[in-house]
């Protein structure tokens, strides 16, 4: 069964997912001395930066934003054919007893966010760790919530979920199409 892909976000609707996602962070964290963004490797990055640049305009302030990979943290190492690709986890600050925004592009079965967890568990001793993605698509199979969601897209197994980025891709928008046979 093969579908036209569908575009269910634009980059005016991204733009403003991001735009409110950053006001409920700021609302959620009064303590901004606290406060810091970490993105997921790789779609999870420049959405944090946006994020981190959104919520700072709010309150006048820098939020510290890194980059996180989780190739190492995964659970399917092993099951799958291929070596995980491997990002520079880039994150300047102590994450110690601050209040850390995870950013991940789509949420899917939560077991991206589980190695993420654990990565970052590796770096330090957080007071707390909260959820932002773009997309929550359902599906999840561990029990893991996002705080703040753009966009809750109900999905079936058979489609993808692909997120592009005007930082990586050329472009802004989020489009669902049927995932390809093998």
């Amino acid at each position: 069964m093969s579908s036209t892909p569908q575009k269910i976000l634009d980059a005016t609707a991204i733009n403003r997912a991001l735009s409110r996602m950053a006001h409920e962070i700021v609302e959620n964290n009064a303590d901004a001395a606290r406060l810091v963004l970490v993105g997921i490797h790789t779609h999870g990055v420049p959405l944090a930066q946006r994020l981190a640049g959104k919520a700072g305009e709010i309150l006048g302030l820098t939020i510290p934003c890194g980059a996180l990979d989780i190739g190492m943290h995964r659970d399917d190492i092993g099951m799958r054919g291929e070596a995980p690709m491997i990002h520079k986890t880039e994150i300047p600050f102590d994450i110690s007893g601050k209040s850390i925004v995870l950013v991940d592009d789509v949420l899917f079965t939560g077991r991206t966010i589980r190695a993420a967890m654990d990565a970052l568990m590796d770096l330090g001793r957080p007071q707390r760790i909260q959820l932002a993605a773009l997309v929550d698509r359902g599906h999840r199979e561990l029990p893991i919530r996002p705080d703040y969601v753009g966009k809750n897209v109900p999905t079936r197994f058979g489609e993808k979920v692909q997120v592009r980025l005007k930082e990586l891709d050329g472009a802004d928008e989020v489009i669902v199409n049927e995932k390809p046979n093998p």
